[in-house]
């Protein structure tokens, strides 16, 4: 066998939701309902259909290494320096080039859990260790983390908000948390489901950039805006940071079909306020039915909701499939009884508390 680096040894590959197709062909569906990986069941802006059917005209050209005219459209809307944003195929391929830049063997992240396990596996994979504190009252333990801050502390990794429960941290407490954070420790706030926030106590944290060098903030293409399959996020800081984490970046690691595609759904706000607006409905339906059925949930700021339907996770999670419905079951988080459910539809969601209904009567 040919020797492999001693981390790939504590690395677990990662285990995508089951694919619509594989579960048909299992249970001989006809129809199945993904509400398993959190991606938006109202699809993406047309325009961003039409834009990368246009960018298809040259396929035989490398797409631009720099993302110069999503760069700038990302800049003017943000009133951000163009320097301050990389791009990636995905917010997850940046968390892997930001420890790829900043942690060396036996330095330290530190994060909660469960939370996105992408911070934990690139931390892994160079050699550093991952410090994890569980969650509070299902929400980031910003004392603890604090107290855990060592000579070795490299990287602190922050979901706002968390995925997998839906929670968010109050803006005074996060404001108070950063403050207390040493300027030689970089500062990953992960906002993939930004969109989907309204709360008035969510800390937003762009103008922070102007006062701490030593904050990233990490953003996607693939939830509000529907471009999973695209694969692009972004990430904003200091341009010295940006800099350095480019040195590690492939060159031309965007598609053109990607960059276009951003473009498109980043100017089409009338998609977004649709989606925000049903995903709110849908989210307030779910809590009137999860209450009818005496369910316990966690209150969720985003796209998705953790349910406790009292029944171990993976027992369920295979019976639901047998329905036609394909979820996240919580055995994967620590949350045995749980089912992380992305929030679909309307019309999905009754077809879904319908089988629950019956699920639940046996």
């Amino acid at each position: 066998m040919i020797r492999y680096r001693q981390e790939v040894e504590l690395l677990r590959a990662y285990v995508p939701g089951k694919p619509i197709d594989d579960v048909k062909k299992e249970y001989n569906l006809k129809k199945v309902i993904k509400l398993a990986s959190n991606e938006n069941p109202y699809g993406c802006s047309e325009k961003a259909k039409k834009a990368v059917i246009k960018s298809l005209e040259n396929p035989s050209l490398y797409p631009d290494g720099n993302c110069t005219e999503l760069r700038n459209c990302i800049s003017n809307k943000m009133s951000i320096s163009p320097d301050q944003l990389i791009f990636g195929a995905g917010s997850d391929e940046i968390i892997s080039l930001i420890s790829q830049t900043y942690i060396d063997k036996h330095d330290e992240a530190i994060t909660c859990t469960p939370s996105f396990p992408q911070y934990k596996a690139t931390v892994t994979a160079m050699g550093g260790n991952m410090i994890e504190l569980p969650l509070v009252n299902h929400a980031y333990d910003l004392k603890g983390i604090l107290s855990k801050i060592t000579s070795k502390t490299k990287i602190i990794f922050i979901s706002n908000p968390n995925n997998p429960t839906g929670t968010i941290i109050p803006e005074k407490e996060l404001l108070e948390f950063i403050k207390q954070v040493p300027n030689n420790i970089l500062i990953v706030i992960d906002e993939a489901y930004y969109e989907y926030v309204s709360d008035k106590d969510y800390l937003q944290s762009l103008p922070l950039l102007k006062k701490y060098d030593n904050l990233m903030i990490l953003r996607t293409f693939s939830k509000m805006y529907g471009l999973a399959s695209m694969r692009i996020g972004y990430g904003i800081a200091n341009s010295n940071i940006i800099e350095l984490i480019n040195r590690v970046r492939g060159p031309f690691n965007v598609t053109t079909q990607a960059q276009m595609a951003a473009i498109a759904s980043i100017n089409d706000e009338e998609f977004v306020k649709m989606a925000f607006e049903n995903n709110n409905k849908v989210k307030e339906y779910t809590y009137t039915k999860c209450e009818e059925l005496g369910l316990s949930y966690i209150k969720t700021h985003c796209n998705f909701i953790m349910i406790d339907f009292r029944k171990p996770s993976m027992d369920l999670f295979i019976e639901l499939q047998k329905k036609g419905f394909i979820l996240r079951p919580g055995f994967y988080f620590g949350m045995d009884t749980y089912q992380r459910v992305t929030l679909g539809t309307i019309n999905q969601m009754k077809e879904f508390f319908q089988v629950i209904e019956e699920l639940l009567a046996y």
